[in-house]
């Protein structure tokens, strides 16, 4: 398979998933709650297709999306979302806490910050060539250990790269309600160097991300890059208070999914779109099947 054919794979595997869990919360079948990342695709493929083995990744609430683009389990994390025996931490962890090899995310706003810190400098000290990527919603610039965390983390010349992800509402408060002066200025204020994307094509953030990457792998510190970005679901079950005219526009104009798609000949997107279709379907139906932890 073609990197191009991969990468849109990756992508629709994504929409897929979270449409499904869309669609099927309402009937009952998923524990507590849950944040989709439709409309964020792009990001996580994008950031992490550049991982090396043994990279450490660290999520937050909507850490969906970035857990399938890390290679995780589609059917555990549909189990995982039910509570059941078989999820990726025995169904105890729930939507927004997993832990799969390398991968860490957590719903508490900014509390991956100093963890991920703290392992990119461990990393360090021990001279391995592993770095951190972690990723952050514009809603958690409110939490003061972000900017302990980025202190440290420049003071130390930590690996690692902190993906803000800016999709210009926290919950239901747009940002300019609740944010003052610009997100590059937080990063700047430490000496970390930052880098600004406003794009939903996943081969512009790609390239972005894999310079960043590798000049932390080749010089060390701490890197940001700053992704504009749109949700087209609610902040997480229901609570969109958006305009609908406003999020369909946004469909239309800066759909990952639909901007990548045209680089693939139509036979094969179709054929990747069935077989994304078919894993869904089968992962959502064995995730059902599967027992509840006794």
């Amino acid at each position: 398979m073609t990197a191009a054919n991969q990468i849109y794979r990756q992508l629709y595997r994504i929409r897929r998933f979270e449409e499904t869990v869309l669609e099927n919360f309402p009937k009952g079948v998923f524990f507590g709650t849950t944040h989709t990342y439709l409309g964020q695709e792009a990001n996580a493929v994008g950031v992490l297709t550049h991982l090396h083995d043994g990279d450490i990744v660290f999520s937050n609430h909507r850490c969906h999306g970035h857990f399938l683009a890390y290679d995780g389990d589609m059917r555990a994390l549909f189990a995982e979302l039910m509570g059941k025996s078989t999820g990726v931490c025995g169904g105890r962890g729930g939507s927004q806490h997993l832990q799969w090899r390398d991968f860490y995310s957590n719903g508490v706003q900014g509390g991956t910050l100093p963890v991920a810190t703290g392992m990119a400098l461990a990393e360090k000290r021990k001279e391995s060539s592993k770095l951190v990527v972690a990723f952050l919603g514009d809603g958690t610039l409110g939490q003061g250990v972000v900017y302990e965390s980025l202190n440290m983390a420049s003071l130390w010349d930590a690996p690692i790269l902190f993906v803000v992800e800016n999709n210009l509402i926290a919950q239901t408060t747009p940002i300019n309600l609740a944010m003052a002066g610009d997100i590059p200025a937080r990063f700047t204020a430490f000496d970390i160097p930052v880098t600004e994307l406003d794009s939903s094509d996943v081969q512009k953030i790609s390239s972005k991300a894999g310079e960043l990457l590798d000049g932390i792998r080749a010089q060390g510190g701490a890197r940001a890059l700053i992704l504009h970005t749109l949700r087209f679901g609610p902040h997480s079950k229901g609570d969109d208070t958006r305009d609908p005219g406003l999020v369909a526009a946004f469909q239309r104009e800066r759909d990952p999914v639909a901007i990548h798609a045209p680089r693939l000949d139509p036979e094969t997107r179709a054929a990747i779109e069935r077989d994304a279709n078919d894993e869904v379907l089968a992962a959502f139906q064995q995730a059902l099947d599967d027992p509840l932890p006794v």
